[in-house]
């Protein structure tokens, strides 16, 4: 059977830490993804608002496709200062790609952000937003154990009319791969089937990890139309879920970019809409190749691709289940602790 490992979290994945950084006066944070070893990487962008740095490099027919770090970050474009902050932390320690010999490192660090910049928060930082500062504090803490909820990027999350977060999820095979997710959780849609207090990700929940709420009796029937606990006022560049999956198997570039695009389905499995002209999307696949792949690949790939898919759905419900209200902001848990229901 395939089950969560041992912390399910993304750094089951050998060779990964994650470290995070938060300024709770702003309402915003940063999550920085560290590979122990420069790591293939591919991403798929889905959503029609998306705010991202270095992608390009991540094509398969690009010079590069490994990173040292990914970063995810709140405070929309101000947000993607966040990699240079992880960038001086890595050059420093003598990570990065070398072009020239003699030539100081070049860290790839490529990185995607959430807008949270009407949460409510102080954001009169003027000429010094304090993102680079976020991204080298969260760099440095580094750690296989990390919080989850309102912590790092997900601090000013919000999902639907839910307080959102940084959730996370792992699966681990007989055969001994590990795939493991990491999500930021600000979209537009709703994570809830309307009009109970289930997620939509509840079939692949994992012992009882987001609440183990599951439909009572028949499901209401299903309103067509967008649901009415989804945010309000849906604006481009308001919304986006970002994430990361990863696992320790080997894979080339193009699989990795094939692992990526199924992984972004585990979004539709627990978020209603999704892919929004007013959500930036993103997912990042990374391998830390520790482990061979079968002959035919192809099996391999589409099993990892599966997993990864189920894993971000997990991550995302988690995610918005582990958050805290903030402002005026409820939680999930909250909500449901005084017996609404959604209608």
């Amino acid at each position: 059977m395939t089950r969560p490992g041992k912390r399910n979290l993304i750094t089951d994945v050998a060779g990964l830490k994650v470290g995070q950084a938060e300024d709770f006066l702003v309402r915003t944070g940063v999550t920085v993804l560290l590979a122990e070893e420069a790591a293939a990487a591919a991403v798929d962008v889905r959503g029609g608002a998306p705010g991202t740095r270095e992608t390009e490099s991540l094509d398969p027919v690009s010079l590069g496709g490994s990173i040292d770090a990914i970063t995810l970050a709140g405070g929309s474009v101000y947000g993607l200062d966040a990699a240079s902050g992880v960038m001086a932390w890595l050059g420093a320690r003598g990570r990065g790609f070398r072009l020239v010999e003699g030539a100081p490192p070049a860290p790839i660090v490529p990185g995607a952000i959430i807008f949270d910049l009407a949460n409510g928060g102080s954001k009169d930082w003027g000429e010094i937003p304090p993102y680079r500062a976020l991204g080298l504090e969260a760099v440095g803490r580094a750690s296989e154990d990390f919080a989850l909820g309102n912590a790092g990027a997900g601090v000013g999350a919000r999902a639907g009319i839910y307080k959102g977060g940084t959730g996370s999820a792992s699966a681990v095979t007989e055969d001994g791969l590990t795939v493991g997710a990491l999500a930021i959780v600000n979209a537009v849609g709703s994570p809830i089937i309307p009009g109970t207090d289930v997620f939509w990700a509840f079939a692949f929940e994992q012992n009882v990890e987001f609440g183990g709420r599951r439909p009572r009796g028949d499901l209401p029937q299903l309103d067509l139309d967008l649901p009415s606990d989804m945010k309000g006022q849906a604006r481009a560049g308001a919304n986006t879920t970002i994430a990361i999956v990863a696992t320790d198997a080997t894979l080339t570039r193009v699989e990795l970019k094939r692992m990526a695009i199924m992984a972004a389905d585990g979004f539709a499995r627990a978020l209603r809409p999704v892919h929004a002209p007013f959500d930036g999307d993103t997912v990042f696949a990374l391998a830390t190749a520790r482990k061979p792949l079968r002959e035919p690949r192809g099996l391999d790939v589409m099993r990892l691709g599966s997993l990864a898919a189920d894993c971000l759905a997990r991550a995302i419900a988690r995610g918005v289940y582990e958050a805290q209200s903030l402002g005026a902001v409820p939680s999930y848990r909250e909500i449901f602790a005084a017996g609404e229901k959604q209608v």
